[in-house]
C-alpha cells in the first residue's frame, strides 16, 4: 500500500515494505548495469586491440574515458537530483546510458568509441549516485536502511566481479561490440519500472547550481588523468605533460580555495571533518583503483601472454567472481551488525596477500597459484565495497544523502581511472618490444601498486573506525545540519 504525506507542498507516496523493495530492486537494475560496464569493457581489450588498431594508450583511453567523465559528473547529479527530482533524474539518465550503449556498439574507430564512452558516462553519473539518494530516502528507518545499503553494496561488488566473465562469453560468442549490446533491454526496461514504481522525491533544502566547482573538478581529473597515460609515451619531463600536471595542480587549488568560500559548494569539504568519511574516500579510491589495475593487467596477461581466449579469460576470473558474489552480501550484513571495521581489516589482508604472487609473475606460472590469488583477491574486494557506501552516507542529513553518495561513488570512479592510468603508464614504460615477449617482467610493477593500494585499505580502516573517528562524524554531522537553512513549517 501506499501512504502519502506532505513533501515540499505535494503529496508523496510513502512506501509500505513491499514498495520499498521493488523500489530497492529497480535501483540496483542500474547499479548492475553500470557496474558490468565499468568491468566489462577490460576483457574486450584485446579484441578491440585488434580490431581497431589501438595502442597501449589507446586502451587506456578505453577504459579512463568513461570513468573519468563519470567521476567528473557524479557530484553534479546528485546535487542537481536533490534539486529538480530524483526520479526524474534517474531516468534520463537510464535513457542517455542505453543510448551510448547503442552507440558504442557501432562505433567505427577508436575515437568514435572513446567519444561513445563518454556519452555512456554522462548518464551513468546520473545513476548511481541518485539511485542511492532514493534508496536513503525510502528506507528511513536506521536498520532497515542499514540492510538496503548492504545489498547495494553488494550488487556493487557482484556486477563489477563478474563484468570479465560475462565479457569473455559475449566476446567469444559474438565480438566485441556484444558487451554494449546487454545494457540495452536492462535499461529499457528499467526506465519503465521507475516510472511506474519509483516515487518523486527533492532535497528539502536543494543547493544552487556550482558550475565553477564543476569546470575546476573536470580539470583536475582531466589534466591528472591525460598527464599519467600520455607521460610514458611522450616523456614524463616534456613540456606537455609538465603542463597538465601544472594544470591539475592550480585547478585543484583553485577548487578548495573557491569551494570553501561558497555558501552551498558542489564539493561540501565540512563532509571531510568526518574521518570516517574522509577515510572512506581513499578507502574507496585505492580498493577500487586495486580492482580496475588488477583487471587490466591481468586482461591483457591472459589473453596476450598466455594467449588464452575472451571466453577463457573470463572463466580463469569465475573464482574471484564466486567469492565477490558470496561475501559482498556477508560482508553488508557484517557493516550492519557490527560496523565497518573489521570487513576493512579482512579486505586489506585479502587484497595484499592475494596479490604479493603476482609481483613475481611470469609466463608459465602454475595455475593453481592463479586461481588461489583470485581466490584471495574476490574475498577482498568482496568485502570492501559495503563499509564504503555505508560510512559514506551513515551520519549525513539526508537532505544531502545525493551528494554524499555522489562524493563515495565519485571516489570509486577516480580510483578506477588511476588505477588504470598509473598501472597502464607504468607497465607501459617497461615494455620495450612485442608484447607478449615483455609484458610479464613490466607488469611486476603494477603488481606492486596494487599491492601497496590494499596496505591503504588495511590502516585507513583501522585508523579511521575507532572512537575517534566517530567523534569526527558526530561533530562534522552538526556542524552541516547546523549550517543548513531553516525549512519553512510544514514542509518535510
Amino acid at each position: 500500500m501506499l501512504y502519502p504525506y506532505k513533501y515540499l507542498g505535494y503529496r508523496v507516496p510513502e512506501l509500505d515494505r513491499r514498495g520499498r523493495v521493488l523500489v530497492l530492486a529497480i535501483c540496483c537494475m542500474s547499479l548492475l548495469i553500470v557496474g558490468l560496464d565499468n568491468t566489462i569493457v577490460n576483457v574486450a581489450l584485446p579484441s578491440i586491440r585488434r580490431d581497431l588498431h589501438a595502442s597501449m594508450s589507446g586502451l587506456q583511453w578505453t577504459i579512463d574515458a568513461y570513468t573519468l567523465v563519470l567521476a567528473s559528473l557524479l557530484i553534479l547529479a546528485g546535487s542537481t537530483a536533490d534539486r529538480i527530482g530524483r526520479r526524474r533524474t534517474f531516468q534520463t539518465g537510464l535513457v542517455v546510458f542505453t543510448a551510448g550503449s547503442l552507440l558504442c556498439s557501432a562505433a567505427p574507430s577508436l575515437g568514435w568509441l572513446v567519444v561513445f564512452r563518454m556519452v555512456q558516462a554522462v548518464g551513468g553519473s546520473m545513476l548511481n549516485p541518485v539511485a542511492m539518494s532514493i534508496i536513503t530516502n525510502t528506507f528511513t528507518e536506521p536498520r532497515e536502511r542499514a540492510r538496503a545499503i548492504g545489498v547495494w553494496g553488494a550488487v556493487v561488488g557482484i556486477s563489477l566481479a563478474l563484468g570479465p566473465m560475462v565479457g569473455g562469453a559475449l566476446v567469444a560468442s559474438l565480438g566485441w561490440r556484444a558487451i554494449f549490446w546487454i545494457n540495452i533491454p536492462v535499461g529499457l526496461a528499467a526506465v519503465l519500472l521507475t516510472a511506474r514504481f519509483v516515487p518523486e522525491s527533492r532535497a528539502d533544502h536543494p543547493r544552487r547550481p556550482d558550475p565553477v566547482g564543476q569546470l575546476l573538478v573536470l580539470a583536475v581529473l582531466a589534466s591528472l588523468t591525460y598527464a599519467i597515460i600520455e607521460g610514458p609515451n611522450r616523456g614524463w619531463s616534456s613540456s606537455v605533460i609538465l603542463g597538465f600536471f601544472a594544470t591539475a595542480a592550480v585547478a585543484l587549488v583553485g577548487l578548495l580555495g573557491y569551494e570553501s568560500r561558497r555558501e552551498e559548494p558542489l564539493l561540501d569539504l565540512r563532509f571531510f571533518r568526518s574521518a570516517p568519511f574522509s577515510g572512506a574516500t581513499v578507502i574507496a579510491v585505492s580498493g577500487f583503483g586495486a580492482l580496475s589495475g588488477f583487471l587490466f593487467l591481468n586482461t591483457l596477461y591472459l589473453q596476450e601472454v598466455r594467449g588464452l581466449s575472451a571466453l577463457h579469460a573470463g572463466l580463469y576470473t569465475l573464482p574471484m567472481a564466486a567469492m565477490t558474489v558470496v561475501f559482498a552480501p556477508l560482508s553488508g550484513r557484517l557493516v550492519g551488525g557490527r560496523g565497518p571495521r573489521v570487513p576493512l581489516l579482512l579486505a586489506g589482508v585479502a587484497i595484499i596477500a592475494s596479490i604479493l604472487p603476482f609481483t613475481q609473475l611470469t609466463a608459465s606460472t602454475p595455475v593453481g597459484w592463479l586461481m588461489a590469488s583470485y581466490v584471495g583477491f574476490g574475498f577482498g574486494f568482496g568485502m570492501i565495497n559495503a563499509p564504503i557506501t555505508n560510512t559514506a552516507v551513515s551520519g549525513m542529513p539526508r537532505s544531502q544523502a545525493g551528494v554524499a553518495a555522489g562524493v563515495a561513488s565519485t571516489s570509486r570512479q577516480v580510483g578506477q581511472s588511476l588505477g588504470v592510468a598509473v598501472v597502464g603508464s607504468a607497465v607501459t614504460a617497461g615494455v620495450r618490444g612485442p608484447m607478449s615477449a615483455h609484458f610479464t617482467q613490466a607488469s611486476h610493477v603494477g603488481w606492486w601498486i596494487v599491492v601497496g593500494c590494499g596496505v591503504a585499505v588495511f590502516v585507513l580502516g583501522a585508523l579511521t573506525t575507532g572512537r575517534w573517528a566517530r567523534r569526527t562524524a558526530e561533530d562534522a554531522a552538526t556542524r552541516i545540519a547546523a549550517a543548513r537553512p531553516a525549512v519553512p513549517v510544514g514542509v518535510r
